[in-house]
């Protein structure tokens, strides 16, 4: 399965192109419908989460204390009515993603100015899970597509950018750098390293995020088109009202508009796989193929960590670098696949997929990680420990959670 943006140096409005056969699969297809079928969900589960069940617990209580809360400070209805407000301006961007998903990846068409829907067939297959994902699609809006969400990108692409830089200058020869990214999510690290002039291919398995980031990449008109409210959904924490209701234009810059305006030759190219990391990039085809695989949040999607080192080794040219940033949130351990995800919804992609023909889990700690890097035939040239990571964080919350993250950089030998 092979989505692929067009190198922007040559058309830089091109549209994704999905490559023939991919929805073939009949299980692909139901993927595929339930991931756009939560974008159609959104407004309604979130209105039924958010405020409808928070009404009805509000009118259960003594009318004596619900006149009280609904008065002057606490307005509790009020609130609500805002949240409610917030939510509609949340699904205009999943109404976005809808639309964009339906074209790109249903083949579905519409005449201009109508609007499309799920198809009967396929509306309301959506599960708890699929809405779930929808949901942390919104929330890591802010992280990779707001100005505001640059805080927590340079925390943990900047170690990227600088082990990438540090290769060019070593190696002037291999410009442009070909550079692997999987588990690409919403695909700003891939359009950064695209404008820093590599040829960059994103994979990623989940998509609710494929469909995020093609249309916030491809489909959007311009910069903060969209608003987000992305600490609506929860009410505990909040110092204050005013905190919980901030919020967010989005996208921070129009990917179209940057790429039209950047120098001639400086930019790289762009190209999205959609499939599981293993089943493609294990193939002989990909052998010898890139000088740089960028993890960032990665590793630790692994059941076997020991297939994923193998199966990057294979795919990185002899002298090429694994580079590595991310805390160690084991995602299958003791088999529990929909447990909290980085940003706490559980739900940070299709995480019950494992590969074929890859039964079996191990977690580990820092130390072993790198040791097991170092047995697979790797060789550490850096490594960092304890960064700040905040993920999808409120920095005004007044619960806050922020990885230790660990950075390092390990060399496949060059056996010329």
């Amino acid at each position: 399965m092979d989505v692929t943006i067009a190198d922007r140096n040559e058309e830089a409005g091109s549209d994704w192109n999905i490559a023939e056969g991919m929805i073939d699969d009949p299980e692909e297809v139901r993927v595929i419908y339930c991931a756009l079928d939560s974008f159609s969900s959104y407004a309604r589960t979130a209105h039924l989460h958010c405020t409808h069940l928070r009404r009805q617990a509000f009118y259960a209580l003594p009318q004596a204390q619900w006149q009280l809360l609904a008065q002057p400070p606490f307005s509790y209805l009020d609130v609500l009515d805002r949240v409610d407000a917030a939510i509609e301006s949340n699904a205009e961007v999943c109404r976005g993603i809808l639309q964009h998903g339906l074209r790109a990846f249903a083949g579905a068409e519409a005449a201009p100015g109508v609007e499309l829907t799920m198809p009967d067939d396929w509306a309301g297959i959506a599960k708890g899970g699929d809405l779930d994902k929808a949901r942390s699609v919104v929330r890591q809006f802010y992280r990779d597509w707001s100005a505001a969400g640059a805080v927590e990108r340079d925390l943990c692409y900047g170690p990227i950018y600088r082990a990438l830089d540090a290769e060019q200058s070593r190696y002037p020869d291999r410009r442009p750098l070909n550079v692997l990214v999987p588990g690409a999510g919403l695909g700003r690290l891939v359009f950064e390293l695209c404008l820093r002039g590599c040829h960059v291919v994103g994979n990623e398995i989940s998509y609710h995020q494929l469909a995020a980031s093609s249309y916030i990449l491809n489909s959007t008109e311009r910069a903060g088109q969209h608003t987000i409210y992305p600490w609506i959904h929860f009410f505990s924490n909040h110092r204050s009202r005013e905190n919980q209701f901030r919020s967010y234009p989005i996208p921070d810059v129009h990917p179209q508009t940057v790429f039209a305006q950047a120098a001639e030759g400086t930019l790289g190219s762009m190209k999205m796989d959609a499939a599981d990391f293993l089943c493609l990039y294990g193939g002989a085809e990909y052998e010898n193929t890139y000088d740089v695989v960028a993890t960032v949040f990665f590793l630790d999607t692994a059941p076997n960590l020991i297939r994923y080192l193998q199966v990057i080794m294979s795919c990185l040219k002899p002298g090429g670098v694994l580079v590595n940033f991310g805390p160690l949130l084991w995602h299958f351990e003791n088999h529990v696949h929909d447990h909290g995800g980085y940003d706490g919804d559980g739900d940070d992609g299709e995480m019950d997929s494992r590969g074929i023909a890859d039964p079996g889990s191990f977690e580990l700690t820092d130390d072993e990680v790198i040791a097991l890097v170092e047995t697979m035939g790797f060789v550490v040239e850096l490594r960092e420990g304890n960064l700040p990571a905040p993920y999808v964080s409120d920095d005004r919350s007044m619960l806050k959670m922020t990885y230790g993250a660990s950075h390092w950089v390990a060399r496949k030998p060059d056996l010329k």
